[in-house]
């Protein structure tokens, strides 16, 4: 196989800038501000973010999951409790993540401490899923080894017999985590790599805003 020369692979970012006056005081109203213009651009995914979870020993582990609540209390997804990440936030509950809008040449960066959202929570936006990813979610042992993919077809299955004809239960096994907003990156891409860095520290009921050198 060639390998391709990775070195050489350059992109040169000529965007806007970001400046303390554009960004403002409140670093949850400027990602909702890119956020949408992220969807308004038409990006696939313009919600997929990187997530980083580790052990109390400090290994760490990261994968792609889906933001789907953003308010002053954090960003917010869901999952499997007993998946790998669940596990990891049970003994160390914090976490970091990126969000990526590579064609606007941005991504942000959060850290915080992860909390569960509360079940009423987690059973609403369970009901607003499409039914296979209900019966998905009952059926799948979320990161546990499964000897073949038939497995788990048969478990699909078992879990459409079982709820035919009436709504899937949300498993107490699945639902929501929070992370709050304790540190905030902004990035925008700049000529000469000399990328524009702002980044916002929770400081009390407010913010410090700090420039980063690229």
């Amino acid at each position: 196989m060639e390998t391709p020369d990775l070195a050489r692979m350059r992109e040169e970012y000529a965007r806007e800038g970001l400046d303390e006056a554009a960004s403002g005081d409140d670093p949850l109203a400027l990602l909702g501000r890119w956020l949408n213009e992220a969807i308004d651009a038409g990006l696939h995914e313009p919600n997929a973010m990187a997530l980083a979870t580790a052990t109390t020993d400090g290994r760490p582990s990261v994968r792609i999951v889906l933001l789907k609540g953003l308010d002053d209390r954090g960003l917010t997804f869901f999952t499997g409790y007993e998946s790998r990440k669940g596990v990891e936030l049970e003994v160390n509950p914090r976490a970091a993540a990126v969000m990526l809008w590579h064609p606007l040449q941005r991504q942000v960066r959060v850290e915080g401490r992860v909390t569960r959202i509360d079940e009423a929570e987690s059973d609403a936006y369970f009901l607003s899923r499409p039914r296979g990813s209900q019966v998905g979610a009952v059926a799948s042992p979320q990161s546990r080894t499964i000897p073949n993919r038939e497995v788990l077809e048969r478990r699909v299955a078992e879990v459409e017999r079982v709820f035919e004809g009436q709504e899937v239960v949300r498993p107490p096994v699945w639902g929501g985590y929070r992370i709050a907003l304790d540190s905030v990156e902004f990035w925008q891409g700049r000529q000469s790599r000399l990328h524009d860095r702002l980044r916002y520290l929770r400081q009390g009921d407010g913010w410090r805003r700090d420039r980063l050198a690229p």
